[in-house]
């Protein structure tokens, strides 16, 4: 190991996903590129190559590496790949999206939590949006009462209590466990997350990250929140030009996590009434986006 590289650099590779993300993957990669001449392993996971992209040119220049996986896995796939090439040594993995900046210098920090148990599945930064405001990030895996609460009245009223509770408002500069933590970027345990098999692919988009914390705590893991460090997600760029489809793909795969906590005959009632719920929410923003 070269004695001028922070030791965390070398056990951890970073992966993001493109699609289409051209515009946002200079300002990505650029927060690594004191890095990667240092031992960090960076790698653009490609689900949308094709023979006219700019993606492999921006991620030759800036050093990192280029997996093009030539058809569209979604975001969970496309990571679950990425990650099953890595060579052993690489104990972490941060997964990000593209759209979000970040200084490499985060990286030793959310190591360094992660490594202070091994019971630590995954460990996730303070978001900031691009106006600097804090995203709520940690959030707890909802119960029925909250998911229901939060469901029917998240956009007429944004301040109720079981949205409140669900997004932990009050505790956003408090290091802490949580449910589950934002995707966006994101300190995983590489063997937590392949004892796990990785996402679940079966979440094209959307919820993939709220079902991995979800199934870390069950596997006995911790997801722990670090608000000692940042960093920035300016916005979800890949789907901006088809709000109304995207906010279907979010509700029906909201509805799928529900069918997975909730399963059987007997819980068919829990099912429907989220769904419902779902169902309302999801028309009252289709309508919004339109």
């Amino acid at each position: 190991m070269s004695e001028t590289a922070p030791p965390p650099y070398r056990r951890v590779a970073v992966v993001t996903v493109s699609f289409g993300s051209e515009r946002v993957l200079p300002g990505f990669l650029a927060g690594f590129s004191s890095a990667i001449p240092e031992g960090l392993r960076v790698i653009v996971a490609d689900n949308a190559s094709g023979a006219d992209s700019d993606v492999p040119s921006i991620v030759e220049s800036a050093g990192a590496e280029y997996l093009p996986l030539g058809t569209n896995r979604g975001y969970g796939g496309a990571v679950n790949a990425t990650v099953a090439s890595l060579p052993p040594e690489i104990e972490w993995v941060l997964v990000s999206n593209p759209d979000v900046t970040i200084d490499a210098s985060v990286i030793p920090v959310l190591v360094s939590t992660g490594e202070s148990d091994s019971a630590i599945g995954s460990v996730g930064p303070t978001v900031l949006t691009a106006e600097g405001e804090i995203y709520p990030s940690a959030r707890e895996v909802p119960s029925i009462r909250i998911g229901i609460g939060h469901a029917l009245f998240s956009n007429l009223w944004p301040d109720n209590p079981w949205t409140r509770t669900y997004k932990r408002s009050d505790d956003v500069v408090v290091q802490r466990d949580a449910g589950w933590l934002s995707g966006s970027c994101l300190l995983v345990r590489r063997s937590a997350f392949e004892e796990l098999d990785g996402f679940d692919t079966g979440f094209f988009m959307y919820f993939e990250d709220v079902d991995l914390g979800y199934r870390l705590t069950k596997a006995g893991y911790r997801n722990v929140f670090q608000p000692a460090v940042s960093v920035v997600h300016t916005g979800a760029h890949s789907t901006s030009s088809n709000q109304a489809a995207m906010v279907a793909a979010h509700h029906d795969s909201a509805r799928r996590f529900i069918a997975k906590k909730y399963p059987g005959r007997l819980l068919a009632p829990i099912r429907w009434t989220v769904g419902v719920g779902l169902a309302v929410r999801s028309w009252v923003a289709t309508r919004r986006s339109s």
